[in-house]
């Protein structure tokens, strides 16, 4: 890889480590007997599972059958309900209800003999800076072969032994080794364009990286389609047009989730009136931020501050 490819993609990961928020919900170990297929339902968010030891497959309802193994990381889209099988086909099946997630970390077992496969699951919410969600628009099942990094299964064992053990600053511990555990996938996705991730090579084009850049940096400026594309140096249409596809939004609706995601955070954390929350996000009216808000979160800003 010519050594300028090499230092841009670097530096492109760099601005998404940056900025990523990480919260991990309580993993579940999935533990499979030969012969057995477990059937998971579709999470109500991204899932990640993680292959700890042992081989199968996983499976989709379309039929699709991926061969996993001992490092492989895959995350599941919302809603997709999939299987996993230690066997090309299964003499027994378990099916689970209700996604599995702790506290603290719980098994589920599929049989009762000898484990065959041993599988790291649960649901995680990454968001690249105020706004968009890592795998929000993720409509396929996303497979990393992590095998050849031995520190990769090193991390999610002690993800899970810090879930088990839970003390004091766990949060952030654990996100923390999440992070570490996304940024190997990111590595290894950084040199294959992936349609389900389009947001994260787009910010590799300069021009749309300016505006998510400055959109980021301060959501409560007077931004506007015009002054946006002009960071871009694009014309207006074109750069709404290439915004549009890139992060399946427009640049206004955008503009006004971080701001709102903004505020939800400053309600939640600091004592300033209302009014002052909504100036300092770019809202210039208290009746419009109220009523922007109650749309975005179903409270006003008042109730989520008194439920926070």
């Amino acid at each position: 890889m010519p050594a300028e490819t090499s230092q841009n993609q670097t530096s492109l990961l760099d601005r998404y480590v940056a900025n990523l928020s990480v919260e991990v919900e309580p993993f579940a170990l999935c533990l499979l007997e030969h012969g057995w297929r477990l059937t998971l339902p579709g999470p109500p968010c991204a899932m990640l599972h993680f292959v700890v030891e042992g081989e199968g497959w996983l499976a989709s309802p379309d039929g699709s059958r991926l061969r996993i193994g001992p490092g492989w990381l895959l995350v599941i889209p919302a809603g997709l309900q999939h299987s996993l099988d230690t066997q090309e086909s299964y003499e027994h099946e378990l099916k689970i209800e209700c996604t599995p997630s702790g506290p603290p970390v719980h098994r589920i077992v599929a049989g009762e003999g000898p484990v065959e496969m041993r599988v790291g699951c649960g649901t995680l919410n990454v968001r690249y800076g105020e706004a968009m969600g890592l795998f929000d628009h993720l409509n396929e099942v996303l497979a990393v072969d992590l095998s050849d990094v031995p520190r990769v299964g090193m991390l999610f064992e002690s993800l899970i032994d810090e879930q088990s053990h839970e003390g004091p600053g766990a949060p952030v511990l654990q996100g923390a080794i999440m992070t570490q555990l996304l940024v190997h996938m990111l590595r290894a996705l950084s040199s294959r364009p992936d349609p389900n991730l389009a947001w994260l090579r787009a910010l590799d084009d300069p021009r749309l990286g300016r505006a998510i850049d400055h959109i980021m940096e301060d959501p409560s400026a007077p931004h506007t389609v015009d002054s946006l594309a002009g960071l871009a140096h694009m014309s207006r249409s074109a750069f709404a047009k290439q915004f549009q596809a890139a992060f399946f939004n427009s640049p206004m609706n955008l503009v006004n989730h971080v701001r709102l995601e903004r505020a939800a955070r400053m309600l939640g954390s600091s004592s300033l009136p209302v009014e002052q929350v909504g100036k300092r996000c770019g809202f210039s009216s208290r009746s419009y931020f109220s009523q922007a808000f109650k749309k975005h979160t179903g409270l006003s800003p008042a109730e989520f501050r008194g439920a926070h």
